[in-house]
């Protein structure tokens, strides 16, 4: 385990070096990507073909969309808009690093995820700090070790151990200015509570248990194939893959028939321990034993890590299967009367990274933004699950139970810096002295002749109506007025 080093590096990474690495780092990145997807599929049994698909891509991308528009999004910026009355002065907002930054990495997608975000923490001019996934050290060392061939000063990148004792050890060592975390959300309270002790910013990227909606307009075919993919790609471990899909009723029947090949076909899937898959075989029992059924008829048991991918349909809103409190290839599907009593039941849920809806009538859900609202999550995909994600300009932002913070896009590369707004005074304009009594009159009548001013009138806490008046100055000789009691 390396020792953590002082808070500012002597070395300096200005931005043409950042540049400079960036480009080497994508070259790298290219390369050795399929030696990268190798490590992944050894240590959490990903197929390889869908390590490079889905983690080497998305980070190749965002590496080549950061080096066309990093620079321009953090520039310096001269704001415009200041009012009559600051004559002579101008404001500028610049973006700096936030200093020192600890990103705690997560297993299910251990280079997608880390190589993201040290990507946005180096690129904005932060020095990191990287406690690795006990559970995919080797291809986590292995994208470490490239980023830092690439051309990082000292002190640019630490890299420390990675069992989770690590991990609270550079907590309780602090010194840090911000600290991403993804995982699962009790841990994420504890990363918390410890960034609250010195109230140190933070990011965490939490459990999503998101929800489908296939309303009746939609393409039932392409519907049930998105789902389901979504559903059993890397094993069901993807934070914002739906747990649940909500059928209309009108579709219901169309959307089985779709669905019952893909189920009938799925073959067993490695999950990252035997604990993951007996919870999911726990839950689809339970949902059975309360009236739902598997599409495919068959209920294999979890065997050693491995479970056979399952769609439990007829699945009665009670079972704690909807809820979607697992990590694992399982689909729960829910018949509902209309698309108000599915949002009803998807708002009962405290996890909400994403939601896929799907219909032809996509304009009306672009267009509704109390619908947005209504979701409560940070990403929506319309006649699409999960894949969208992989553009580098999105940005995930946690809410509610699943956390809180950007990351990815321009959201998340702000994120990792803060704002410093400088005023300029032009020399010629004199030191401003307190305007006198009569000043401020005259000031007031041209404001409220610019702004074409009106009265209000607005009710008390006591319910009695009260008019706009203007204060006169309080004569500080003059005894208090008394108060009568009643």
């Amino acid at each position: 385990m390396g020792t953590l080093q002082s808070r500012h590096p002597s070395a300096t990474f200005l931005w043409n070096a950042r540049q400079a690495w960036l480009r080497k780092f994508e070259s790298a990145v290219a390369f050795h990507a399929m030696e990268m997807a190798q490590q992944i599929s050894d240590e959490i049994g990903k197929p390889i073909e869908e390590a490079y698909v889905s983690e080497l891509l998305p980070v190749i991308a965002a590496i080549r969309w950061h080096r066309k528009r990093a620079r321009a999004i953090l520039k310096t910026r001269r704001m415009g808009g200041k009012p009559w009355w600051m004559m002579g002065r101008s404001l500028r907002v610049s973006r700096v690093p936030l200093g020192r930054v600890l990103i705690i990495a997560t297993w299910n997608y251990p280079v997608g995820l880390l190589g993201i975000q040290l990507l946005q923490a180096i690129v904005a001019g932060n020095t990191v700090v990287v406690k690795p996934s006990e559970r995919s050290p080797r291809s986590q060392a292995l994208l470490l070790d490239i980023a830092q061939a690439c051309g990082l000063p000292d002190g640019v990148l630490q890299v420390i151990g990675c069992s989770p004792q690590a991990g609270r050890d550079a907590l309780e060592a602090g010194g840090f200015d911000h600290v991403i975390f993804t995982g699962g959300t009790s841990t994420g309270r504890a990363v918390a509570a410890h960034c609250a002790e010195t109230l140190t910013s933070s990011t965490l990227e939490l459990s999503g248990q998101d929800s489908a909606f296939v309303l009746a307009d939609a393409n039932m075919i392409k519907a049930a194939k998105c789902i389901w993919m979504a559903c059993t790609m890397n094993a069901g471990q993807t934070c914002m893959a739906p747990r649940r899909v909500f059928v209309l009723r009108s579709g219901y029947r169309k959307f089985l028939e779709a669905l019952a090949p893909h189920a009938a076909g799925a073959r067993p899937l490695q999950l990252i321990d035997h604990a993951a898959a007996q919870r999911c075989e726990e839950l689809t029992r339970q949902a059975v034993a309360c009236g739902a059924r598997s599409l495919s008829g068959v209920m294999d048991g979890a065997r050693a890590g491995w479970l056979r991918p399952l769609a439990i349909v007829d699945c009665p809103i009670e079972a704690n299967l909807v809820e979607g409190n697992y990590f694992g290839p399982v689909l729960a599907v829910v018949p509902v009367d209309d698309f108000e009593q599915a949002l009803e039941l998807h708002g009962h849920g405290a996890h909400n990274l994403a939601a896929s809806i799907f219909t032809r009538d996509t304009r009306r859900i672009m267009n509704d933004d109390e619908l947005k609202l209504r979701l409560g999550v940070s990403v929506i995909t319309l006649n699409d699950c999960v894949l969208p994600t992989g553009h580098p300009a999105l940005a995930i932002s946690g809410f509610g139970q699943s956390g809180w913070g950007a990351s990815r896009g321009v959201e998340g590369l702000m994120h990792l810096t803060r704002a410093v707004a400088t005023t300029t005074t032009a020399r010629w304009l004199p030191v401003a002295d307190m305007p006198n009594a009569d000043a401020v009159r005259g000031l007031c009548k041209l404001i409220k002749w610019i702004s074409g001013a009106k009265p209000v009138a607005w009710k008390n806490n006591s319910g009695v109506s009260m008019n706009q008046q203007v204060l006169k100055p309080h004569d500080k000789s003059a005894p208090p007025k008394k108060e009568f009691s009643k």
